[in-house]
């Protein structure tokens, strides 16, 4: 099965997104699909009159925010992908972490950076996600969540995809993790498109962070695709939309 995961570059483009949807309705195994849209976010917050507050690309979500993105994820996000995908022949289902218990999460303890309401996921209901799928649906999550006592929390989307991956993978399911962002794999030179790396592993990951060829914010994004790895889903593979509907971009295995 696949968890496919589509971000903002690929959300704000209608043209982008079409094309995404039309290759998620196009697999024949079953798929669960994880979005962002943080800058969608943005300009919402933005035009509302307040200010947009990012640390190390994580959202500070005071309860304001908390509000607008969960009308943009959870509302206007995720029903048009749903849509979208109908509209394709694929029957989607739209959810929140709150829906069916579908992703159970904590409030980030607060630590030098207060980020607010934001969630760390603690468990993803996989037999309700397993349910779905054997019905004939498919999972959309949206990167809201909750803590089991009414609180909606905002969490990233990488790291839901993340852990959806390996909850699946726990089930036994042949798990590949796709990651679409708007380069065409990770890059040994950031400023060449044609330098893609086709495969890491632990050893090879170790080799280029050492020398720096692999550093910033690609890192986090690999170090949770490598623990995905190690809990059992078998790939994940980065890169953008027509990398990934080529059969290309980045490889991440575990040997």
């Amino acid at each position: 099965m696949i968890v496919y995961k589509i971000g903002g570059n690929v959300i704000n483009n209608p043209a982008t997104l079409h094309e995404a949807l039309d290759y998620v309705a196009a697999q024949v195994e079953p798929a669960i699909l994880v979005h962002g849209g943080g800058r969608r976010a943005n300009q919402l917050i933005t035009e509302m009159g307040r200010q947009p507050v990012m640390v190390d690309g994580r959202r500070v979500t005071d309860h304001a925010t908390l509000e607008i993105v969960t009308m943009v994820y959870a509302g206007s996000i995720n029903k048009d992908i749903v849509a979208q995908l109908q509209a394709r022949g694929s029957n989607a289902i739209g959810l929140s972490g709150a829906d069916g218990n579908a992703i159970l999460a904590r409030k980030r303890p607060v630590g030098a950076i207060d980020y607010g309401f934001a969630g760390d996921v603690l468990g993803v209901n996989a037999p309700l996600l397993d349910g779905l799928l054997r019905l004939g649906l498919r999972p959309v999550l949206c990167p809201i969540t909750h803590d089991a006592h009414g609180q909606l929390l905002n969490t990233n989307a990488d790291t839901i995809a993340n852990e959806v991956a390996k909850a699946m993978a726990a089930l036994e399911h042949d798990v590949s993790l796709q990651y679409c962002f708007e380069l065409p794999g990770v890059l040994r030179d950031i400023n060449d498109h044609d330098s893609v790396i086709r495969t890491l592993n632990p050893d090879s990951y170790a080799a280029y962070r050492e020398e720096g060829v692999i550093s910033a914010g690609m890192i986090p994004k690999l170090d949770n695709a490598f623990a995905a790895i190690a809990a059992g889903v078998r790939e994940v593979v980065i890169g953008s939309l027509s990398a990934l509907r080529a059969g290309e971009g980045t490889r991440i295995h575990g040997a």
